[in-house]
């Protein structure tokens, strides 16, 4: 459930997440016992001595989860052990927070939400996804470990989508993440647990909704993943997100969840229906200033689609390393330029690459293929009298 600002009970949360908008931590954690600490540019430290040198006390805790659930949610939380929720702070920035129980404490992970971030220039993300904002049917699925961006990967897309079209955009999430302000689109939110009891039946519900764009925060159960590819297979254009660490993993994840006897059909109906699969991973700058997204991605031509109804799934890498004109490119290929851009170091990218050697003649060929577009640059330049005449040396 979406909560507004926090009033300060001992524990000053909205203060600490605040601050840690300021230097630019992704993540805060509260736990009993310890100083608060942040997660910035991946790596965890203590707040500063600044905010104050007190640990986290365990009644703190418990007036804070008092505060921020309902009834019900604390009833969930007793249950289950945790608890997920969408916080709007005061000064309106947005996060997603995570109680939890451990060691008869209460702890909390807060991860934020960047809504400045929601363009694909601004969070280095290839141009080529321009065009999946532009589909008008299908499954578009964005994969990746947790914390590597996918939710604002999908965030940036749909804000996309709202920028340029007409169109109504329906949200199904876990909590609610990034608020979309209606732009050209009318948009919808629903959260489980507050508006509808599982994100399968908020799919099925949908389809009676009149959406154009339907986003599901996750694909949990094979019953979301069956909604998800008959609302893609009548016209929608659905997005949602998988834990996998490549693009074909992505996709023998969602032929494999099906049971044996339905895979063949199931096959059939994920290589009609799916049209891009995003994986991405987020990686420390060379500059040590952020972070930078190296992004696979794997959009479904007849021939991928082909590959997929045969499963011949493994056979999908070849055919996106060789594909770059429609689009397509390994998670090395990306890395790759982004170590010939500066953006990256080569030893960050030789720890994330899938073979050390192939990365090092990824490299090697886009500074080639630099060379060879200025090269020809130059040389239509000088035709053209573009360029003056070089002087002569006195």
């Amino acid at each position: 459930m979406s909560v507004t600002a926090l009033e300060p009970v001992g524990l000053n949360l909205d203060a600490l997440l605040a601050a840690g908008v300021s230097l630019g931590a992704s993540d805060l954690h509260l736990t009993v016992g310890s100083r608060p600490s942040y997660r910035i540019l991946g790596e965890l430290a203590p707040a500063p001595p600044e905010l104050g040198e007190a640990l986290v006390g365990h009644d703190a805790m418990e007036r804070l989860a008092a505060r921020l659930a309902t009834e019900r949610q604390r009833e969930d939380l007793a249950q289950t052990g945790h608890l997920d929720l969408g916080y709007g702070a005061p000064d309106g920035e947005r996060f997603r927070l995570n109680l939890f129980r451990e060691q008869g404490h209460l702890a909390l992970a807060a991860r934020h939400l960047d809504q400045g971030l929601l363009s694909l220039d601004r969070l280095g993300l290839p141009p080529q996804l321009e065009e999946v904002g532009r589909l008008n049917a299908g499954l578009v699925l964005v994969t990746g470990a947790t914390g590597s961006g996918k939710s604002t990967t999908l965030a940036t897309l749909l804000d996309r989508i709202n920028e340029t079209r007409a169109a109504h955009i329906l949200t199904v999430e876990d909590p609610v993440e990034f608020v979309h302000r209606p732009k050209r689109c009318v948009v919808h939110h629903r959260e489980l647990g507050r508006d509808v009891a599982s994100f399968a039946a908020a799919v099925q519900a949908s389809l009676r909704e009149d959406p154009d764009v339907i986003m599901i925060g996750e694909m949990r159960d094979l019953d979301t993943m069956r909604a998800a590819i008959t609302a893609a297979e009548t016209g929608h254009l659905v997005f949602s997100t998988l834990h996998t660490a490549e693009a074909v993993g992505c996709v023998e994840r969602l032929v494999g969840s099906f049971p044996g006897g339905e895979q063949d059909v199931a096959r059939h109906r994920i290589g009609m229906s799916l049209k891009a699969v995003i994986a991405q991973r987020l990686l420390r700058r060379s500059s040590g200033r952020g972070r930078v997204a190296a992004v696979e991605i794997l959009m479904v031509n007849p021939a991928a689609a082909n590959l997929i109804e045969q499963g011949k799934t493994r056979q999908l890498f070849s055919l996106i390393e060789s594909s770059a004109a429609e689009g397509m490119r390994t998670m090395d290929q990306s890395l790759a330029e982004l170590v010939h851009r500066g953006i990256l170091s080569r030893a960050e990218a030789l720890v994330h690459c899938k073979d050390a050697q192939t990365l090092e003649r990824q490299i090697e060929r886009a500074a080639r293929l630099v060379e060879q577009a200025a090269l020809a640059e130059q040389t239509a330049a000088k035709r053209g009298g573009l360029l003056p005449r070089p002087r002569r040396q006195p």
